[in-house]
C-alpha cells in the first residue's frame, strides 16, 4: 500500500482559486463560516487569530477587514503569496504570513491564540488524529478552535444518489485521483472522538453545503444561489441536514 503523505497546493494554486474559492460552493462555505464565527463573543472586540493551513486566506482576510489581527500559516508558498497580494490590495496591515507545517508550528510556536482556524485541511493530512493534538497546543485555555473537515459519510451519500455504486464499493479508491478531491475524507464520529481526547469540548456543529451538492439541476447552484444560501443558513445546524453537509464545521472550546 502506498504511504499517505500530506498534500501541498503549490502546483495548482491558480486552479484552486478558480474552481473552489471562485465557485458557488466556495462562496457558500465562506458565508456559512462567517455566520458561525460572528456568533462568538470573543470576536465582538479585536482578537488575535491563527489560521492553520490558511491557503489563500479568504476567511482570515475577511476577519482582518473586521479589525482582527490574523497570522496565516501554510506549507504552500504559492498559496501564501496569493494571500499576501490580496491583503495588500485591500490595504490590510494586520495580517502576517508564515510558510510552515502544523507539526513544526506546534513544536516551535510560543504563542497561543484565543481563536484558531483550521478549515479544509485535515482531509489532506496523512495523520489527521495527530493534527488535532497539535492544534490543541496552539489554542489558549478557554479559547476556540474552528475546525472544518470533509465529511466521508456525506461523500458516500452523494455518490450513492448519483449512482456511483462501484466507486462507493471501492471506498472511494481510484487509480487516477482528481487533484482537487480531498484524499482522506473523515468520519465525523472519529473527528469528534479525537477532539475530545485532545481536550476540546464541542460547542456547535454546522453542516456546510447540506443541499448545494445534491441538486439535480446543478445550474440552480448559480441561478438560485440566494435562495439556496438562505435555506442552508436556516437548516444547516438542524438534524438530519447538519450531518448531510459535504463539510462539517465544529466550534470547539479548549478545556
Amino acid at each position: 500500500m502506498k504511504q499517505k503523505t500530506d498534500r501541498s497546493f503549490d502546483d495548482i494554486a491558480a486552479k484552486f482559486s478558480r474552481n473552489i474559492y471562485g465557485s458557488t460552493k466556495g462562496r457558500l462555505r465562506q458565508l456559512v463560516l462567517l455566520r458561525d464565527l460572528a456568533q462568538l463573543n470573543l470576536l465582538q472586540q479585536p482578537c488575535q487569530i491563527l489560521d492553520v493551513g490558511a491557503g489563500q486566506g479568504q476567511l482570515a482576510l475577511s476577519l482582518a477587514a473586521q479589525g482582527h489581527s490574523v497570522h496565516l500559516t501554510d506549507i504552500s508558498a504559492e498559496m501564501l503569496h496569493i494571500a499576501q497580494q490580496q491583503a495588500e490590495e485591500h490595504g490590510l496591515n494586520n495580517v502576517s504570513l508564515q510558510q510552515i507545517g502544523l507539526s513544526e508550528l506546534a513544536a516551535t510556536h510560543q504563542q497561543q491564540y484565543a481563536l484558531v482556524l483550521c478549515h479544509a485541511m485535515l482531509e489532506w493530512l496523512a495523520q489527521p488524529e495527530l493534527a488535532i493534538a497539535q492544534l490543541r497546543r496552539l489554542v489558549a485555555p478557554g479559547g476556540i478552535l474552528s475546525l472544518m473537515f470533509y465529511n466521508k459519510e456525506a461523500k458516500r451519500f452523494g455518490n450513492i444518489l448519483f449512482g456511483n455504486f462501484d466507486y462507493v464499493a471501492a471506498d472511494f479508491q481510484v487509480k487516477k485521483k482528481v487533484s482537487l478531491n480531498p484524499q482522506h475524507p473523515l468520519v465525523p464520529q472519529d473527528v469528534q472522538h479525537w477532539c475530545k481526547q485532545a481536550g476540546f469540548s464541542l460547542l456547535s456543529k454546522t453542516g456546510v453545503r447540506c443541499f448545494h451538492d445534491y441538486l439535480r439541476d446543478r445550474s440552480q447552484q448559480q441561478s438560485h444561489f440566494e435562495q439556496l444560501l438562505a435555506l442552508e443558513l436556516q437548516y444547516n445546524r438542524t438534524e438530519p441536514y447538519a450531518s448531510l453537509g459535504r463539510y462539517q464545521h465544529l466550534l470547539l472550546k479548549a478545556d
